[in-house]
C-alpha cells in the first residue's frame, strides 16, 4: 500500500494517512504536514488532529469540496521531511509509587528505582492526545520497560496517575478508567476548560518526568451549579441536560464535539421561539421533566412525540395540552410537566430567551469529559430578553422519518472483504439498550474482519462505525472521542446523524445504505 492517501471520513472530515505503524519517523512527518497545514490557510479548513501516522481534517464541504481538499493535501504531503518538534519543554514533578511499580520492576527483570531512572531519563514527545480531553499519548518508552495493558482495566485511575503501556507513557488527567500500568503520580494540572488554551499539552510538546518525594496540593475540583433567574427546575427528569451545537476547534486537545444529538430537531425548536438555531435548548431522554416558570417567555417541543401540559395557576389550576412544533407562550408561575416520549429516544424544549453557563465557548453538557452536569431539581435557569416578531406560533410541519441512514464508506473499508460490506448495508440492525450519547451499538449480524481487528489509532468524527474485536458495529455519536483504535467501515453523513440519536434501543430498525462522498457533491 502506498501514502500518503486521502480518504473522506463521512462528508465532513477527511484523513491523510502517512503509513500504518507508529514509529518515530511517521509521527514526525504526520506533525510537519500539520504544521504545513496551519501556515497554508486554506480556505474551507476548519481544523486538524494529528494522531499517530494520520492527520485528520475537518472542513467545510460548502466552500471546499472533497476533491479539491484532497489535491490541497497531497500537494502538502510531497516531501515531508521530520522537523524538531516545535513545542514547549515541560518538566513535570513526579511521585513514584504507583500501584504497578513493584509488578513491572520484576517483569522487566529491574529493580523499582532502576524503573524510575529508566522512565525519568530521558524526553518524550506528546505525539498526540486523545482518550479524554488533555490525555498526553507520549512516546517513546525505554524498550526494557515496555509492558502491555493490564488484562483487566481498572474502573478508576485517580487523577494525576502516570503510567506506560507499550512503547508509551501518558497521564490521566482526571479521574478515569484505564488499563495503564501506573508508575507514579504528579499534581500538575493537565486540563483545565475554564483557561482559553485549556491543555498544558498538546502534540509537539517534549516531557521530562522529574523524580521528587512530595508535591504540591493540586487544584480542588469545584461542583458546578446552575444559576439564573426565569426557570426553576421542580423534577429533572431522565438525564435531561443543556445542549448547543457544540464545541469547535478543539480536537487536538481531546475535546469532544458534544452538543445536539439531533440537531435538526434542535434548529426546529429554536426557530419555533425566535432563537438562533445554534441557542441552547433543554435536551430530554426520558419523561419526568417539570420546570416553574418565574418569567413570561414561549416554549416549543420538537424531536421525538412529547406528551406535556402546560399547568396554569393563573387559570385557577386549569392545564392545557402543548402541541408540538409551535410556540406556546408561558406565564410566570406557569408549570411545564413532560409526561411521556414516543417514537423516538431524545426531545427538545426551546425557550425563548433561554441562556446557559459556557465552558469551551458552549453551553453543552459532555458528562464523559466532565464538562457542565445533567440537570437536577431545584437548578435555576437564566430567560433573557426574546425578539418577539420572531415568535412562530403556527405549527410547522414535522419532518417524515425514514429508517435508511446514508453512510460513506471507509476510511478502512478495505479491512473488510466484499460479503461483509454486503452484509453491512443489506443487514437490518437494531440499537442495543447499551447505547448512549457517545454511541449506539447495534445488534444483528457479526461482521468479520479480513485483517487486524484493531489499527494504529487515528482521528474520528461523530457518525464514525467502528467494529471492535467483536464484530458489533458501533456508531459513534456527538459526545464520541476524538480518536479511536478500531477499523471504521464507514460514516453516517452529517445530515442523518439525528435518526441514529433517535433510534430507540431493541425497538427502531436501521438499514444503512452506501454512497461515495462524490454522489453528495455531483
Amino acid at each position: 500500500m502506498s501514502y500518503p492517501r486521502v480518504l473522506a471520513v463521512g462528508d465532513r472530515a477527511v484523513t491523510v494517512q502517512l503509513g500504518a505503524t507508529l514509529d518515530e519517523q511517521t509521527v514526525a512527518r504526520v506533525r510537519a504536514l500539520d504544521l504545513r497545514l496551519r501556515q497554508s490557510d486554506l480556505s474551507g479548513v476548519l481544523e486538524a488532529v494529528p494522531t499517530y501516522a494520520a492527520l485528520m481534517v475537518i472542513y467545510d464541504r460548502l466552500r471546499l469540496p472533497f476533491a479539491r481538499l484532497r489535491e490541497d493535501l497531497l500537494r502538502l504531503a510531497e516531501g515531508l521531511e521530520a522537523g524538531e518538534d516545535a513545542g514547549q519543554r515541560v518538566e513535570i514533578e513526579t511521585v513514584y509509587d504507583g500501584e504497578d511499580l513493584g509488578e513491572v520492576a520484576s517483569a522487566c527483570g529491574l529493580t523499582p528505582d532502576a524503573v524510575v531512572d529508566l522512565h525519568s531519563g530521558r524526553d518524550y514527545s506528546v505525539l498526540m492526545l486523545g482518550f479524554s480531553p488533555g490525555f498526553p499519548y507520549m512516546g517513546f518508552v525505554d524498550e526494557r520497560l515496555r509492558r502491555p495493558r493490564r488484562d483487566t482495566p481498572r474502573t478508576r485511575v485517580p487523577a494525576g496517575s502516570i503510567g506506560v503501556a507499550g512503547s508509551q507513557t501518558g497521564i490521566y488527567p482526571r479521574i478515569l478508567p484505564g488499563g495503564w500500568n501506573l508508575l507514579g503520580r504528579t499534581s500538575l494540572e493537565l486540563f483545565n476548560p475554564e483557561k482559553p488554551d485549556p491543555s498544558r499539552l498538546l502534540p509537539g510538546d517534549r516531557v521530562r518526568f522529574v523524580p521528587v518525594t512530595s508535591l504540591e496540593p493540586g487544584p480542588r475540583a469545584q461542583r458546578f451549579r446552575y444559576l439564573g433567574s426565569g426557570i426553576r427546575v421542580i423534577d429533572a427528569g431522565l438525564l435531561t441536560t443543556i445542549q448547543d451545537a457544540g464545541r469547535t476547534g478543539l480536537r487536538r486537545a481531546a475535546v469532544p464535539l458534544a452538543g445536539y444529538a439531533d440537531a435538526a430537531a434542535a434548529a426546529a425548536a429554536n426557530t419555533r421561539v425566535g432563537n438562533p438555531k445554534n441557542a441552547p435548548v433543554v435536551e430530554i431522554c426520558g419523561p419526568g421533566l417539570k420546570v416553574a416558570f418565574e418569567k413570561t417567555t414561549f416554549v416549543a417541543l420538537a424531536g421525538v412525540r412529547i406528551s406535556a401540559r402546560l399547568e396554569r395557576s393563573d387559570l385557577q389550576g386549569a392545564s392545557m395540552p402543548v402541541p408540538m412544533n409551535a410556540a406556546v407562550r408561558v406565564r410566570a408561575s406557569n408549570v411545564l410537566a413532560i409526561s411521556a416520549l414516543d417514537e423516538g429516544a431524545r426531545g427538545y424544549v426551546a425557550i425563548a430567551g433561554l441562556q446557559a453557563p459556557r465552558l469551551l465557548g458552549s453551553a453543552s453538557v459532555d458528562l464523559g469529559s466532565g464538562f457542565l452536569r445533567a440537570l437536577e431539581a431545584d437548578d435555576e435557569l437564566e430567560v433573557g430578553g426574546f425578539d418577539s416578531d420572531r415568535i412562530r406560533l403556527e405549527p410547522c410541519p414535522e419532518p417524515g422519518r425514514r429508517d435508511t441512514v446514508r453512510v460513506i464508506l471507509g476510511p478502512q473499508a478495505d479491512h473488510f472483504d466484499p460479503l461483509t460490506i454486503e452484509t453491512f448495508l443489506s443487514a437490518e440492525w437494531r440499537v442495543g439498550l447499551d447505547s448512549d450519547r457517545v454511541g449506539a451499538r447495534l445488534d444483528g449480524p457479526r461482521l468479520v474482519h479480513s485483517g487486524p481487528s484493531e489499527i494504529v489509532s487515528d482521528g474520528m468524527v461523530p457518525g464514525c462505525i467502528q467494529i471492535p474485536p467483536d464484530g458489533r458495529p458501533i456508531v459513534m455519536l456527538k459526545d464520541c472521542p476524538t480518536t479511536g483504535g478500531y477499523p471504521k467501515i464507514g460514516c453516517v453523513i452529517d445530515a442523518d446523524l439525528g435518526l441514529m440519536a433517535q433510534a430507540v434501543p431493541g425497538r427502531t430498525a436501521i438499514r444503512f445504505i452506501g454512497l461515495r462522498i462524490e454522489d453528495l457533491e455531483s
